[in-house]
């Protein structure tokens, strides 16, 4: 059966693009233009995701996802165009699994689409102690990171945030997303704290930090953990 996904978004150009992609690869797409339409749409059938525009006609993204968690475990993946990162922030909280800024890739949109698809049916294992990528280790237990099996001192917040973008490997973490993960340290509340513990990161893990190999700047988006093409599979 092809994964079924519910698109609730008024921009019908977006709907058309999207649909066509998504079932291009294989799901079967359906499309609703506002949050009512969308809530009687879940009412009658049954989906394994929804993706779900902020910005509605009426009743707006915040208050649907809302109504859905309420009642419906369903994975939900939440599109925003606009820049108060509060909207994030809220939709995370009242229940969406992921966020995407507009505008995107639909590549992008497509690798959150199928890791929250994954968390949804149990496919995340427990954790290993120790991630690897190549010659890169990261070690839980014993909060260290190895290069070709020598330690690289970094401070635990620079592990923390290592640790973070690794268990999220090959997926794009913006600033706001990173903090608010990490929230239970004492982050500073401006963009910068990151990009400078990013940069110390780099010193610390890359052969070039100029040219990093491992953690990469996504314009405009925020950074991702993109293995070596040799590793692109951390083994257990």
């Amino acid at each position: 059966m092809p994964t079924r996904v519910l698109l609730i978004d008024d921009d019908a150009r977006l709907v058309e693009m999207l649909g066509g992609y998504l079932r291009g690869r294989g799901y079967q797409v359906d499309a609703c233009g506002d949050g009512e339409s969308g809530l009687q749409t879940l009412r009658r059938a049954e989906y394994d995701a929804v993706i779900l525009d902020i910005m509605l006609p009426g009743i707006d993204g915040l208050e649907v996802c809302r109504r859905v968690r309420a009642t419906s475990p369903i994975p939900i993946l939440m599109l925003t165009a606009r820049g108060d990162d509060m909207d994030r922030i809220v939709g995370l909280e009242i229940g969406a699994d992921d966020y995407l800024p507009k505008p995107f890739n639909p590549r992008e949109l497509m690798a959150r689409l199928a890791a929250v698809l994954r968390r949804a049916h149990g496919g995340e294992s427990k954790p290993t102690e120790v991630l690897r990528f190549g010659f890169l280790e990261i070690d839980r237990a014993a909060r260290e990171v190895r290069v070709r099996g020598q330690r690289r001192e970094m401070t635990g917040r620079q592990f923390d945030l290592l640790l973070l973008l690794a268990e999220r490997a090959g997926r794009v973490q913006s600033r706001e997303q990173l903090m608010d993960a990490l929230k239970g340290e004492e982050w500073d509340n401006v963009d910068r704290s990151i990009d400078v513990h990013i940069s110390r990161i780099r010193q610390a893990i890359e052969d070039d930090p100029k040219q990093p190999r491992f953690v990469q700047t996504v314009r405009g988006a925020g950074y991702v953990l993109t293995p070596p093409a040799e590793a692109r599979k951390p083994s257990p």
